[in-house]
């Protein structure tokens, strides 16, 4: 069973942030997400959701919304 878990790095030690029972000695998979490709993903999907979000075919919907 896979899980995926948020945590963070405190005085060198992976501290999860949030309760969960792990046995002792479990394997674990650890995945960094360094701040500069969150910054790229963040923006990479900004423009995406631009695409559907602010587009003029939305308008119509509120044109009918005043009428």
């Amino acid at each position: 069973m896979l899980n995926t878990l948020w945590a963070v790095v405190r005085e060198g030690r992976i501290e999860v942030l949030e309760h969960v029972d792990l046995p002792e000695g479990a394997t674990l998979l650890v995945t960094l997400l360094p701040d500069e490709d969150t910054h790229f993903w963040l923006g990479a999907s900004q423009a995406s959701l631009d695409s559907l979000w602010a587009n003029d075919e939305d308008d119509v919907y509120a044109e009918l919304l005043q009428d």
